[in-house]
């Protein structure tokens, strides 16, 4: 799936998704997406509003701990807007209503937004951001409100600071949201799933080892205690997974590390007895909220000018505003840069969960193929569903690391699209499929993406599908010294497109997780300032994704899951190793699409080989199945 980097509006764009995790309702050609009606939602809000002394109202799309995928009692700019898009904000003032979002979501958000909302298309010219909008608004002294548990102190600082060059109002941290107080019984309960032990044989070092790992961070930082608020790094570092967000295998919590103590804060209802035993005298259970009492009065008791409590950059503004912000020191992540490289068992049990998926995804592209040569009818969502079919067999599956983008042809061209079973197109033969899918297995998660044509494809979408193909290529083959970035890499999988005057409206990589969230930082691919700030590692995941969209038409996106790897080169320029990339993903790419003509030497070696890794790796999977296995056969010849 696509971490996006949004940098310019394109006239044709191109690109990748993330996990969508609320159901949108983009639509095929033809068919008109439903609108939310938010009139009585906006006057409620804006009641709230004028009781409790806020002009400008943010509604952020993230959770307490700015989660990417969040569980739908989370959902409340979704809830607000009517826009089911995995990013953007809204903000409300008492006659005007804005709703900022990125390029992926453009014609997304047009479709859902009702005439009461104010698009504002993040990376258009003269269009101002979230931000630059509640400064115009609140001119003249009005104060801003937010929930201050969905918004980081840096955001928060940042914004006071403007608000006062620009004599705006106070800005207000909130203990309350009021679009909880709008939505009312309607809402979402917050899940309650029991936990889940991750065990050796798949986490590959104990949590214990970890904690001494992260108490060595906190003394290096001269720091008193580490609140940990990101769901999956907390998840990683116990060796606990959950099921309180879907797709992703967190649950609610927050972590307190000091150098005697670790507290867990979670309901306590999902610990069970048999986690209970895991953890034992090493981690302490206290109640989900108990976090900001509790940081409270060690701010006030035990943190000190010189060992202050440490926090990461995503700390919401009320854990920090609880510490007392002078108590409180802000560093890198130290979980998430550990849980990016992956240890021998995890990266083993990545290797053999992408094996098994790609025999999934061979299976279902075969069958495919089948069912549309003899006129069956399917559309995107019960094609989907046939895909999660085969995923269920595998060993280790628990389920999707996002919702399947089964996308037929001109919905290829929207980006996050998501099909929905009442509006969704039919999936055809004589056009472009675009497929964008991933599982969650105890030893790994997968997310890959191939583009086919069942058909007779044109001269231009050859064509275009082989400018993909040789930027994946290029990347995959790429060879690069230790400490260089994904920054850098991101130009040799736009370079051909580039040279066509084309481009793609995401990133091109994003990390990936082990048995964790299918993305997952710091590390990325593309143009975004802070993937040059962390360089590639051994050990790291990463996906390769290129793509290309031409809107009203089709989409192509070729992404495949690649390892960090050190490679030997004939020489050692500098006495630095140099690193490149072993692919992991196992399914053929689209031979119908792929113009030889169009490839190098270099190029069709790799391909070769990659289709004769694939076929080495899946085929014994599928004795029995004899169309499969020579549709397999087929499609990993040599070209």
């Amino acid at each position: 799936m696509i971490s996006t980097s949004l940098k310019q509006a394109i006239s044709r764009t191109l690109r990748r998704p993330l996990p969508v995790r609320l159901p949108i309702r983009t639509m095929s050609t033809g068919t008109t997406a439903s609108r939310t009606d938010t009139t009585s939602r906006l006057a409620e809000l804006r009641k709230l509003m004028a009781a409790h002394n806020v002009d400008v109202y943010i509604v952020p799309s993230e959770d307490a701990h700015q989660s990417e995928y969040i569980a739908p009692v989370d959902a409340r700019r979704a809830y607000m807007s009517g826009f089911t898009g995995s990013a953007g904000c809204a903000v409300v003032t008492p006659t005007k209503a804005s709703l900022s979002t990125d390029g992926r979501y453009f014609l997304q958000a047009e479709q859902e937004l009702d005439s009461n909302w104010e698009l504002l298309k993040q990376g258009l010219p003269d269009v101002p951001t979230w931000q630059e909008w509640v400064l115009r608004e609140a001119e003249g002294g009005k104060n801003v409100g937010v929930d201050a548990r969905l918004i980081t102190a840096a955001q928060a600082k940042s914004l006071a600071e403007k608000l006062k060059n620009r004599k705006g109002g106070d800005l207000i941290g909130m203990d309350i949201n009021l679009v909880d107080l709008v939505w009312g019984e309607k809402q979402p309960v917050r899940p309650k799933e029991p936990l889940r032990i991750l065990g050796l044989e798949f986490a590959g070092k104990p949590f214990e080892e970890k904690l001494i790992e992260i108490r060595k961070d906190i003394e290096k930082n001269k720091g008193s205690g580490l609140i940990v608020s990101m769901l999956d790094e907390i998840a990683w570092l116990f060796n606990l997974r959950g099921n309180d967000i879907p797709y992703n295998p967190v649950f609610f919590s927050y972590a307190f590390i000091t150098p005697a103590e670790a507290v867990l804060y979670i309901d306590e209802d999902k610990i069970t007895e048999k986690v209970c035993e895991d953890l034992g005298d090493s981690v302490s259970i206290k109640p989900y909220n108990a976090i900001f009492d509790d940081v409270k009065a060690f701010g006030e008791v035990t943190a000190t000018e010189e060992q202050k409590v440490l926090v990461t950059s995503s700390a919401s503004w009320a854990l920090t505003k609880s510490l007392g912000e002078s108590k409180v020191s802000t560093i890198k992540a130290p979980i998430e840069a550990a849980k990016a490289v992956k240890n021998e068992t995890e990266v083993e049990g990545m290797r053999k969960a992408h094996i098994r998926d790609g025999v999934a995804q061979i299976q279902y592209f075969a069958w495919l193929e089948s069912v549309l040569s003899r006129g069956d009818i399917y559309d995107e969502v019960s094609a989907a569903d046939k895909l999660e079919e085969f995923r269920k067999e595998k060993e280790h599956f628990v389920g999707l690391s996002f919702p399947t983008i089964s996308s037929a042809g001109s919905n290829g061209a929207i980006i996050h699209y998501q099909p929905e079973k009442s509006t969704c197109a039919r999936v055809e033969k004589d056009k472009i499929y675009l497929c964008d899918s991933g599982a969650q297995f105890l030893d790994g998660t997968t997310d890959s993406t191939r583009t086919l044509h069942y058909g007779t494809p044109t001269l231009e979408e050859k064509r275009s599908y082989t400018l993909v193909l040789k930027g994946h290529i290029a990347v995959a083959r790429s060879v690069f010294p230790k400490g260089s970035s994904g920054f850098i890499l991101d130009i040799l999988a736009r370079q051909h497109l580039w040279r066509e005057g084309l481009d793609y409206r995401h990133g091109t990589g994003h990390g990936v997780g082990s048995f964790l969230n299918v993305h997952e930082g710091p590390i990325g691919i593309g143009t975004r300032m802070q993937y040059n700030e962390v360089p590639l590692e051994v050990g790291m995941l990463i996906s390769n994704e290129p793509g290309y969209y031409e809107d009203g038409q089709y989409g192509i996106r070729i992404e495949n899951v690649v390892l960090v790897t050190e490679k030997n080169t004939p020489n050692n320029f500098g006495d630095k190793k140099y690193y490149g990339f072993e692919t992991v993903t196992m399914v053929p790419m689209c031979k119908k699409l792929t113009d030889p003509t169009m490839l190098d030497e270099d190029e069709k070696k790799w391909l070769n080989a990659y289709h004769a890794e694939v076929y080495e790796k899946t085929n014994s999977f599928l004795k029995g199945d004899e169309y499969t296995l020579a549709w397999l056969k087929r499609e990993t010849s040599p070209i």
